[in-house]
């Protein structure tokens, strides 16, 4: 038998996408008083995203968590980025893992 899928409506992933930038502006504001706090929004922002099967994020909410650890990431703070070999490279301080990104 076919499985059957769950289809969410435009308004319903549109309006997770809000809740999602939210998360992160939300983090963003928390970041230097409480780090965790910060992280359990990111947490927050990814299970709403994989609940709505959001493939992709912005590139602004994308790149400011750790892929490894889920950690919300400030340059200067928990982040290094450096450029290398035409790759921007995000090094996490906390996990001490890199990603990398085209440019």
């Amino acid at each position: 038998m076919p499985k059957k899928r769950n289809k969410k409506s435009k308004a319903a992933i549109k309006e997770a996408k809000e809740e999602i930038a939210n998360f992160f502006e939300k983090a963003s504001e928390v970041f230097k008083e409480n780090k965790a706090l910060a992280n359990d929004y990111v947490r927050k922002a990814r299970r709403i995203a994989m609940k709505f099967q959001i493939k992709r994020l912005p590139k602004n909410c994308n790149r400011r968590y750790c892929k490894h650890c889920h950690a919300f990431l400030v340059p200067g703070e928990n982040l290094r980025v450096r450029t290398r070999e035409g790759h921007v490279v995000y090094y996490c301080l906390d996990c001490k893992k890199f990603t990398r990104y085209r440019y």
